[in-house]
């Protein structure tokens, strides 16, 4: 509907003056009698040229070249919005594109041809994934899965870092443990990683090697063991709830393939760093920021601003048209650095797009769960999933925006009424299975031809309601935010719900009956869509 609104805006652009397509913008009128929607683009005009709003709408209806098979009416309404009504006959025989697109409805190609970049998770191979890893990992993947709708071609990417500090002692824990079961007395630190997982890795050693490992290396076969045990039960858990990444980017290849050498040389060259008390600085007060801040300590180890800014810049050397991080809120004060940073090095940081999620908590009877106890001092992403299924952790999960603090109520979460949403929504797509079940056996089938039948408020609500689902996937996939796809599919099952207990399907007139058929194949279909952009099921039963 929207695309073709626009089709006739751009038609008549070279006889306004003002008139930008891309100033324009569609809204759907909160008073079904002030039409489908609507624009305020008069008024944007008569900002510029000081002329009467209401004027330039009513000059723009009258050249306005639509078709009256699609348009019933234009009109002008309050200070100069332009209020647009489709036809009933144009709004039932939509249903027909929608159900020949299939799984394809709602997707588009305004992004074919273009690449992104999605980097999520990036969970050093430390310990289990927690559930703030969780909402990253869901975040992540239905941003990707967004893009994709719109024509990207997207790689899912996970960075890490097998080396340094947090390695060295992730090695030593796990040799502690093992010691302990050889009868060996230490006093654990309290920096070294406490989980039960440890205490496995270290016992699975024991049983395959015996006391051969007493003079073992940290740094050796107790960090590798651990590193692979980590990062199998990492793929394991995103497995769980469909995520899967196409690209593992380690931290090290930054220093083997001389990227940090290389990007420590640039700057200096630049004249962008300086040595101080034995550190190199980088000069971000020059870039915009508040002050410098260190790249390398006078210790020699770079801190995690360089590596950041040489693995970003190979992002953008791989030729990506959009890049998306998706970060914790521990990452909001520093990723400006480096964006500064690749800016003054030539890159085009308008391509690139940070997003920061906030924390989780998990709540049930009203409090806050405690922590883990089996795993280590937090609640695991595994523990969440084994709680209350796939389906709901990734609604839960993209229900909310990711900018405010999420408050997981497994209460909610393993209700089976309307009061939860993954339930409320899945109970309509199966409802509709079981009602076309029951038509089947009253021989009733789908027709197109009838459409036109479909005229009463309830129907014709319902038909527009899904009409819009490409714009909420646009849309949605411009600004990355699952909730307006949460919001939009929540109100279609309510919609839909209204439409099935006045709208009768078996015991009215055979045509009637199959037009609606027709149209709740439609629901469905949209329901479907909606729920596998989210990375939830469609259950035909529950």
């Amino acid at each position: 509907m929207k695309q073709y609104l626009l089709s006739l805006f751009t038609d008549i652009q070279d006889k306004f003056e003002y008139l930008d397509v891309n100033e324009i913008s569609f809204d759907i009128p909160k008073i079904d009698t002030h039409g489908d929607y609507s624009t305020n683009i008069a008024m944007l005009i008569g900002r510029k040229t000081k002329k009467n709003p209401r004027e330039t709408a009513q000059e723009i209806i009258y050249a306005l070249r639509y078709d009256p098979a699609i348009i019933s009416k234009i009109e002008v309404a309050g200070p100069g919005f332009i209020n647009f009504f489709f036809t009933t006959e144009y709004v039932c025989k939509s249903i027909s594109k929608i159900l020949e697109e299939g799984t394809g409805f709602g997707k588009s190609d305004v992004n074919k041809g273009k690449r992104a970049n999605v980097e999520f998770v990036s969970a050093n191979p430390t310990g289990p994934l927690t559930v703030g890893h969780g909402r990253n990992a869901v975040s992540g993947d239905t941003m990707a899965n967004l893009l994709e709708a719109t024509g990207y071609e997207v790689d899912r990417e996970y960075y890490f870092n097998n080396a340094g500090r947090q390695m060295r002692v992730l090695g030593n824990s796990v040799r502690l443990r093992y010691l302990e079961l050889l009868g060996e007395t230490n006093e654990f630190p309290e920096d070294h990683y406490q989980g039960e997982y440890i205490a496995d890795i270290a016992k699975s050693l024991f049983e395959k090697h015996g006391n051969t490992l007493v003079n073992e290396d940290p740094e050796g076969l107790f960090k590798a063991e651990a590193e692979r045990v980590i990062f199998n039960d990492i793929s394991n858990t995103l497995g769980k709830i469909g995520i899967k990444h196409k690209v593992f980017f380690n931290e090290n290849s930054l220093y083997d393939e001389g990227k940090i050498s290389g990007l420590l040389e640039e700057f200096k060259n630049r004249g962008l760093s300086y040595e101080k008390d034995g550190a190199v600085w980088l000069k971000l007060s020059e870039l915009g920021n508040e002050k410098d801040k260190v790249i390398v300590k006078n210790t020699g180890e770079p801190t995690y601003r360089l590596p950041d800014i040489a693995y970003h810049a190979t992002k953008f050397d791989r030729g990506y048209d959009f890049i998306v991080d998706l970060f914790g809120s521990d990452h909001t004060a520093t990723y400006p650095d480096v964006m500064a940073a690749l800016e003054e090095l030539g890159y085009d940081t308008t391509k690139m797009k940070v997003m920061i999620h906030q924390f989780v908590t998990i709540i049930k009877d009203g409090k806050a769960v405690k922590m883990s106890t089996r795993k280590a001092n937090y609640i695991t992403l595994d523990e969440l999933i084994d709680w209350v299924g796939a389906d709901v952790v990734r609604y839960f999960f993209n229900m909310r925006a990711i900018s405010t603090h999420l408050n997981f109520d497994l209460n909610l979460a393993v209700k089976h009424s309307d009061e939860n949403p993954v339930f409320y929504l899945q109970y309509a797509h199966a409802r509709i299975c079981s009602i076309l079940r029951m038509t089947d056996q009253e021989g009733l089938k789908s027709d197109a031809s009838n459409l036109t039948l479909l005229v009463t408020d309830e129907e014709q609500k319902l038909i527009k309601k899904l009409l819009r689902f490409p714009d909420v996937v646009e849309s949605a996939a411009k600004v990355l935010d699952a909730v307006i796809l949460c919001a939009y599919l929540e109100e279609l099952a309510g919609t839909f719900h209204r439409f099935y207990t006045v709208c009768r399907i078996i015991g009215s007139e055979k045509e009637l009956a199959e037009a609606r058929i027709t149209l709740i194949h439609a629901v469905k279909m949209v329901i479907s869509n909606g729920l596998g952009i989210l990375g939830v099921t469609s259950p035909q039963r529950m």
